[in-house]
């Protein structure tokens, strides 16, 4: 099965690269990938499952819709040439979002008239609003709403016209006014406006309660992200561990699943998490409260200057979940020095976490699973257990 999309079929957004091809050629081919890509480890003990499949489309959680055009026809999607307004398309109907966007798109081109919210124009340098983002919930339905703007001159239309704007879609929770007045392709910037006296939006994955907010990672594919923590939780819950760190923790995914797990067994279980992005630690300390874990410590530092000056208080389980680039040669010696009994490493670029693993001489693949976080694509995420030899 293949998903059309027109927008593909006519060139105005070729983002999915794969979504032509049938979804099982596609997991067949990241799966190959993956095979190819840890060739140079060890996997005389490995056990491999059967790859995470995702939903094919609706599976997206989050919109980043640039906003162009005029301010009575805005146009919320994307430019195919920065410096050319006239190459905008609209994205509303785009197949991978949530069903729970589609209702909101009209009202919010409807808003943006009525506040006089112009579009930016990025080759004039003039005009106020660059772009329109939107986060779902799935636990209850509800909808984070940001605006993007240049700077603060609208704020008040804004507040003028929000009262209605709550009316007409009230599923929307939290709603808030980045700014970001740099001329430069950057999402966002620092400041944050709140218009609504919420400021996180509650998750559920696997009953584990996790927070949505402002300026925070949080996954776009809830699915199979609730199937990866899931996944993690499993592997780790009838381990001997008494002490975790969490690194590169975001909200706190995968530690507080694990130490949810582990708690089981282990009331007195240490959780370490580090992330270096304050919002996202500020949402895993609400998670741990609601979590009723109480030897927990969230903290809002770089998480390898964290590992690497540490000298006591070795954990029995790291768990790592690093961005693109990996967590680099000094962390990995690092851990491989230190080793503790297990390591969870999630990755979303195989390349680098095959470099990363093959510093960690003293352990050994134990289990590996692909997750497919992103339909259509050649991206992909992956979860591998390690022991220490």
């Amino acid at each position: 099965m293949t998903t059309k999309c027109p927008h593909f079929q006519t060139q105005q957004c070729q983002s999915c690269q794969w979504i032509n091809r049938p979804y099982d050629e596609q997991l067949n081919e990241k799966q190959i990938h993956l095979k190819q890509q840890i060739a140079p480890l060890d996997q005389s003990q490995l056990r491999w499952s059967a790859p995470f499949q995702s939903r094919q489309s609706g599976f997206r959680n989050k919109a980043k819709m640039v906003v162009s055009g005029a301010v009575e026809r805005p146009v919320l999607g994307i430019l195919k040439d920065q410096n050319a307004p006239q190459s905008a398309v609209d994205l509303t109907d785009c197949l991978l979002y949530s069903a729970g966007f589609k209702p909101i798109f009209p009202v919010l081109k409807d808003f943006i008239g009525r506040a006089g919210l112009v579009p930016y124009n990025v080759a004039k340098q003039k005009g106020e609003l660059k772009y329109i983002l939107l986060t779902e919930s799935g636990y209850q339905g509800d909808i984070m709403l940001r605006f993007v703007l240049r700077s603060e001159n609208k704020i008040p239309l804004i507040r003028r016209e929000l009262a209605k704007l709550r009316e007409k879609l009230p599923q929307l929770k939290v709603i808030s006014a980045n700014i970001q007045p740099r001329h430069a392709a950057i999402l966002e910037g620092e400041k944050e406006i709140f218009f609504t006296e919420r400021q996180v939006l509650e998750e559920r994955f696997n009953r584990i309660p996790l927070f949505i907010r402002p300026q925070g990672f949080f996954q776009t594919n809830p699915q199979v992200a609730e199937g990866l923590y899931g996944t993690a939780q499993q592997w780790v819950k009838d381990l001997p561990v008494n002490k975790l760190w969490d690194l590169f923790c975001g909200v706190g995914g995968f530690g507080l699943h694990c130490a949810k797990a582990l708690q089981e067994k282990n009331p007195d279980i240490e959780l370490t998490g580090i992330e270096i992005a304050p919002s996202a630690i500020y949402c895993a300390g609400l998670s741990a409260q609601k979590c009723g874990l109480k030897k927990v410590n969230f903290q809002s530092l770089d998480a390898a200057n964290f590992a690497l000056n540490q000298d006591e208080n070795k954990p029995d389980l790291v768990i790592v979940n690093p961005p693109r680039r990996g967590i680099g040669k000094p962390l990995a010696q690092f851990l491989n020095q230190m080793q503790p009994q297990f390591i969870l490493y999630s990755s979303c670029n195989t390349i680098s976490m095959t470099k990363d693993l093959l510093e960690l001489t003293h352990y050994q693949l134990q289990k590996i699973q692909l997750f497919d976080m992103f339909p259509h694509t050649s991206h992909y995420e992956v979860l591998t257990l390690l022991i220490k030899r």
